[in-house]
């Protein structure tokens, strides 16, 4: 089941996407990124989840704020149904539900940037979760008069609700990435744009290339080489942003051959990197 509400009315923003998802198959998600927000609630499921460099086993009423530009996988652990509400926007939509006293982006704003946006929602915070978006959904399928203005209410008090939620918890998450995936994965980022090899890796950490490898698949559900090509592709993602040449962006995101850059990055993204810079300025 897959329930898609995009929200689009002009009196609040444009480009506010409200998911409700079941996935019935087994599903491991690459390392993505949004160029804006996205908050995940999570209902049901046997998931891990993978942000940056942490990584915690989801639990009904789980809340993720995944801000712009952070890395992140889902990935289920078997095959029971995976249920989850995803909601998507930029940093702009704050401002039409805020005013001049509540400012609903503060709390995002202000979290630590070394940490992942997590709260647990208490059972009457989930159903109140729950019974916005139902509505949401109710409105969505109407043409009654003030749906519009209704619909705005509701995601007006899930960002309040949302924003409740951080700033009463005392709650720790518990991120199960182990420290030598976290090193991996921090080296990794910091080194982009330099070989990196498994002889690359056995000299900088002391260890086995193959226990390495063995160690970072099992705990992350990808090849050293899956995950290393979708950083490298993301990384180029945000290059092709400036007026950097394309040859420019390949040697800069890690690619030392020409034509294996333009055919991972067009498999990948589903355009050639031209054609993609052509699309971001436009």
């Amino acid at each position: 089941m897959e329930t898609i509400l995009s929200v689009s009315s002009k009196s609040f923003h444009e480009g506010l996407l409200l998911r409700h998802l079941t996935t019935s198959y087994s599903m491991n998600g690459t390392y993505h990124r949004h160029e804006g927000y996205e908050v995940y609630l999570f209902l049901k499921g046997n998931v891990n989840c993978y942000v940056e460099q942490q990584c915690f086993h989801m639990e009904r009423g789980d809340l993720l704020v995944i801000r712009p530009g952070q890395y992140h996988r889902p990935a289920m652990l078997d095959s029971s149904n995976y249920e989850r509400i995803t909601m998507n926007f930029q940093e702009s939509v704050f401002q039409h539900f805020s005013t001049d006293t509540t400012d609903l982006s503060v709390v995002f704003r202000e979290f630590p940037k070394d940490k992942v946006c997590f709260v647990h929602l208490s059972e009457e915070q989930l159903q109140l979760y729950l019974s916005l978006v139902g509505k949401i959904e109710q409105l969505l399928a109407s043409e009654e008069f003030g749906n519009e203005i209704l619909i705005h209410s509701c995601l007006t008090r899930l960002f309040v609700l949302i924003n409740r939620a951080f700033r009463t918890t005392d709650q720790h998450t518990s991120n199960i990435m182990p420290k030598l995936i976290r090193d991996l994965l921090r080296y990794i980022d910091a080194n982009l744009s330099e070989p990196i090899t498994l002889k690359t890796l056995e000299h900088e950490f002391y260890l086995n290339g193959t226990y390495i490898s063995r160690q970072f698949k099992k705990h992350t559900g990808l090849t050293l080489r899956n995950y290393l090509l979708d950083r490298r592709i993301s990384y180029a993602c945000t290059l092709l942003d400036s007026d950097l040449s394309i040859t420019e962006v390949c040697h800069r995101s890690g690619f030392s051959d020409y034509a294996n850059f333009i055919r991972s990055f067009t498999k990948t993204v589903g355009v050639s990197p031209g054609k993609y810079a052509k699309q971001q300025k436009n």
